[in-house]
């Protein structure tokens, strides 16, 4: 039996602390789903669900990483995965009690599953996909946050946003 894991988010879009989590769960599970998700707390989104899946794509290569989205309930999808864990990355404690919260939910939706908390990296702890954005749209320098096969269709994107 493989061990399969489900890192979930909004991804709004990828950052360097997203993949440093991505890439240390695919060093502990056979095979990681990365999720993009709905949130329903954020309303829409800059980048659309296939263009943060799209990037996360051209940002990975790895053999047992894969990409998908869904907008239903992440413990339907665990399970419809075959996932025997959720991968969550914790950034600080404001982080740590609301993923708290959500890995009791989620286990009583699915008890099969158990939640993986990853503690971000030190060079990350501060890094977030709103930070970005905002940032992006004050024309500061993002490509130290993001992928750098990324960056100018985030700089792009926002601009545009900007400029509407």
């Amino acid at each position: 039996m493989s061990r399969i894991a489900v890192y979930p988010g909004s991804f709004d879009p990828v950052t360097n602390g997203h993949l440093d989590i991505i890439k240390r769960a695919a060093k502990m599970f056979d095979k990681v789903i990365v999720l993009v998700s709905y949130n329903a707390k954020k309303h829409g989104g800059t980048f659309t669900p296939p263009e943060r899946v799209e990037f996360i794509r051209r940002c990975i290569n790895i053999k047992n990483v894969t990409v998908d989205s869904y907008q239903g309930l992440l413990a339907d999808y665990v399970k419809i995965s075959g996932a025997s864990a959720i991968v969550k990355g914790l950034r600080a404690v404001s982080d740590f009690e609301v993923e708290f919260q959500q890995a009791l939910i989620n286990r009583r939706l699915a008890p099969e599953v158990d939640t993986v908390f990853l503690v971000s990296s030190l060079e990350n702890m501060y890094l977030s996909s709103s930070a970005v954005k905002e940032i992006c749209s004050l024309g500061g320098e993002i490509n130290d946050f993001v992928p750098s096969e990324i960056a100018d269709d985030i700089i792009k994107k926002i601009s545009k946003k900007q400029n509407q």
